[in-house]
């Protein structure tokens, strides 16, 4: 088996440091996003996931959810034909997920997110996916904590697009955990 290179990662760090470095070294920290840089934003949407009690691989993909730009946020910080850099620091099941919410057509894809069968489509290939039960459920509350951050740091997007995210949660509601959906219908309806 080939040793990691040194750069992946320091040795004895745990995988959310040297996400955290990574986001660093490819800028995150520089690029600006409501709340202030890119790299508070997914540290906020990280705890916000913990708090939610997200298993690691789901607070990690949320740690680093804008690796290779989003739907909603084109501004890459690793194109995807380098994936495997991510996976070197965050693992497989992480950086899964990662893909997963960067690559939704959500336009294409919301409306049928919770149906077992509907279709998933992926912005970078075109491709209709079929993702499992566990990684729709993580894609629904990696969206809802991405989505409430944005709402709590900016009044006028919460004010613009509230209505509209209480029915995007509420159409995910089957796939949040209790505590995201109470935050959901807390946070974006009052």
């Amino acid at each position: 088996m080939a040793a990691c290179p040194e750069s992946a990662f320091a040795s004895g760090s745990a995988p959310a440091d040297r996400a955290v470095a990574l986001l660093r070294k490819f800028g995150a920290a520089d690029i600006a996003h409501p709340g202030g840089t890119l790299l508070a934003h997914l540290q906020r949407v990280q705890a916000q996931l913990a708090d939610w009690g997200a298993r690691p691989a789901l607070q990690l993909a949320g740690l680093c959810h804008a690796f290779y730009g989003t739907d909603g946020f084109p501004t890459a910080l690793l194109p995807v034909d380098r994936r495997a850099e991510l996976v070197l620091v965050i693992g497989a099941e992480a950086e899964a997920i990662v893909y997963c919410y960067a690559s939704c057509d959500r336009k294409a894809t919301y409306p049928t997110v919770t149906d077992a069968d509907g279709p998933f489509r992926d912005r970078f290939t075109g491709r209709g996916l079929r993702p499992e039960l566990q990684l729709r459920c993580d894609f629904a509350e990696l969206s809802a904590a991405n989505e409430l951050d944005i709402a709590r740091i900016d009044p006028v997007f919460r004010e613009r697009w509230g209505p509209e995210l209480l029915a995007l949660f509420t159409r995910f509601r089957p796939l949040l955990s209790q505590p995201a959906w109470s935050a959901c219908e807390s946070e974006v309806s009052s």
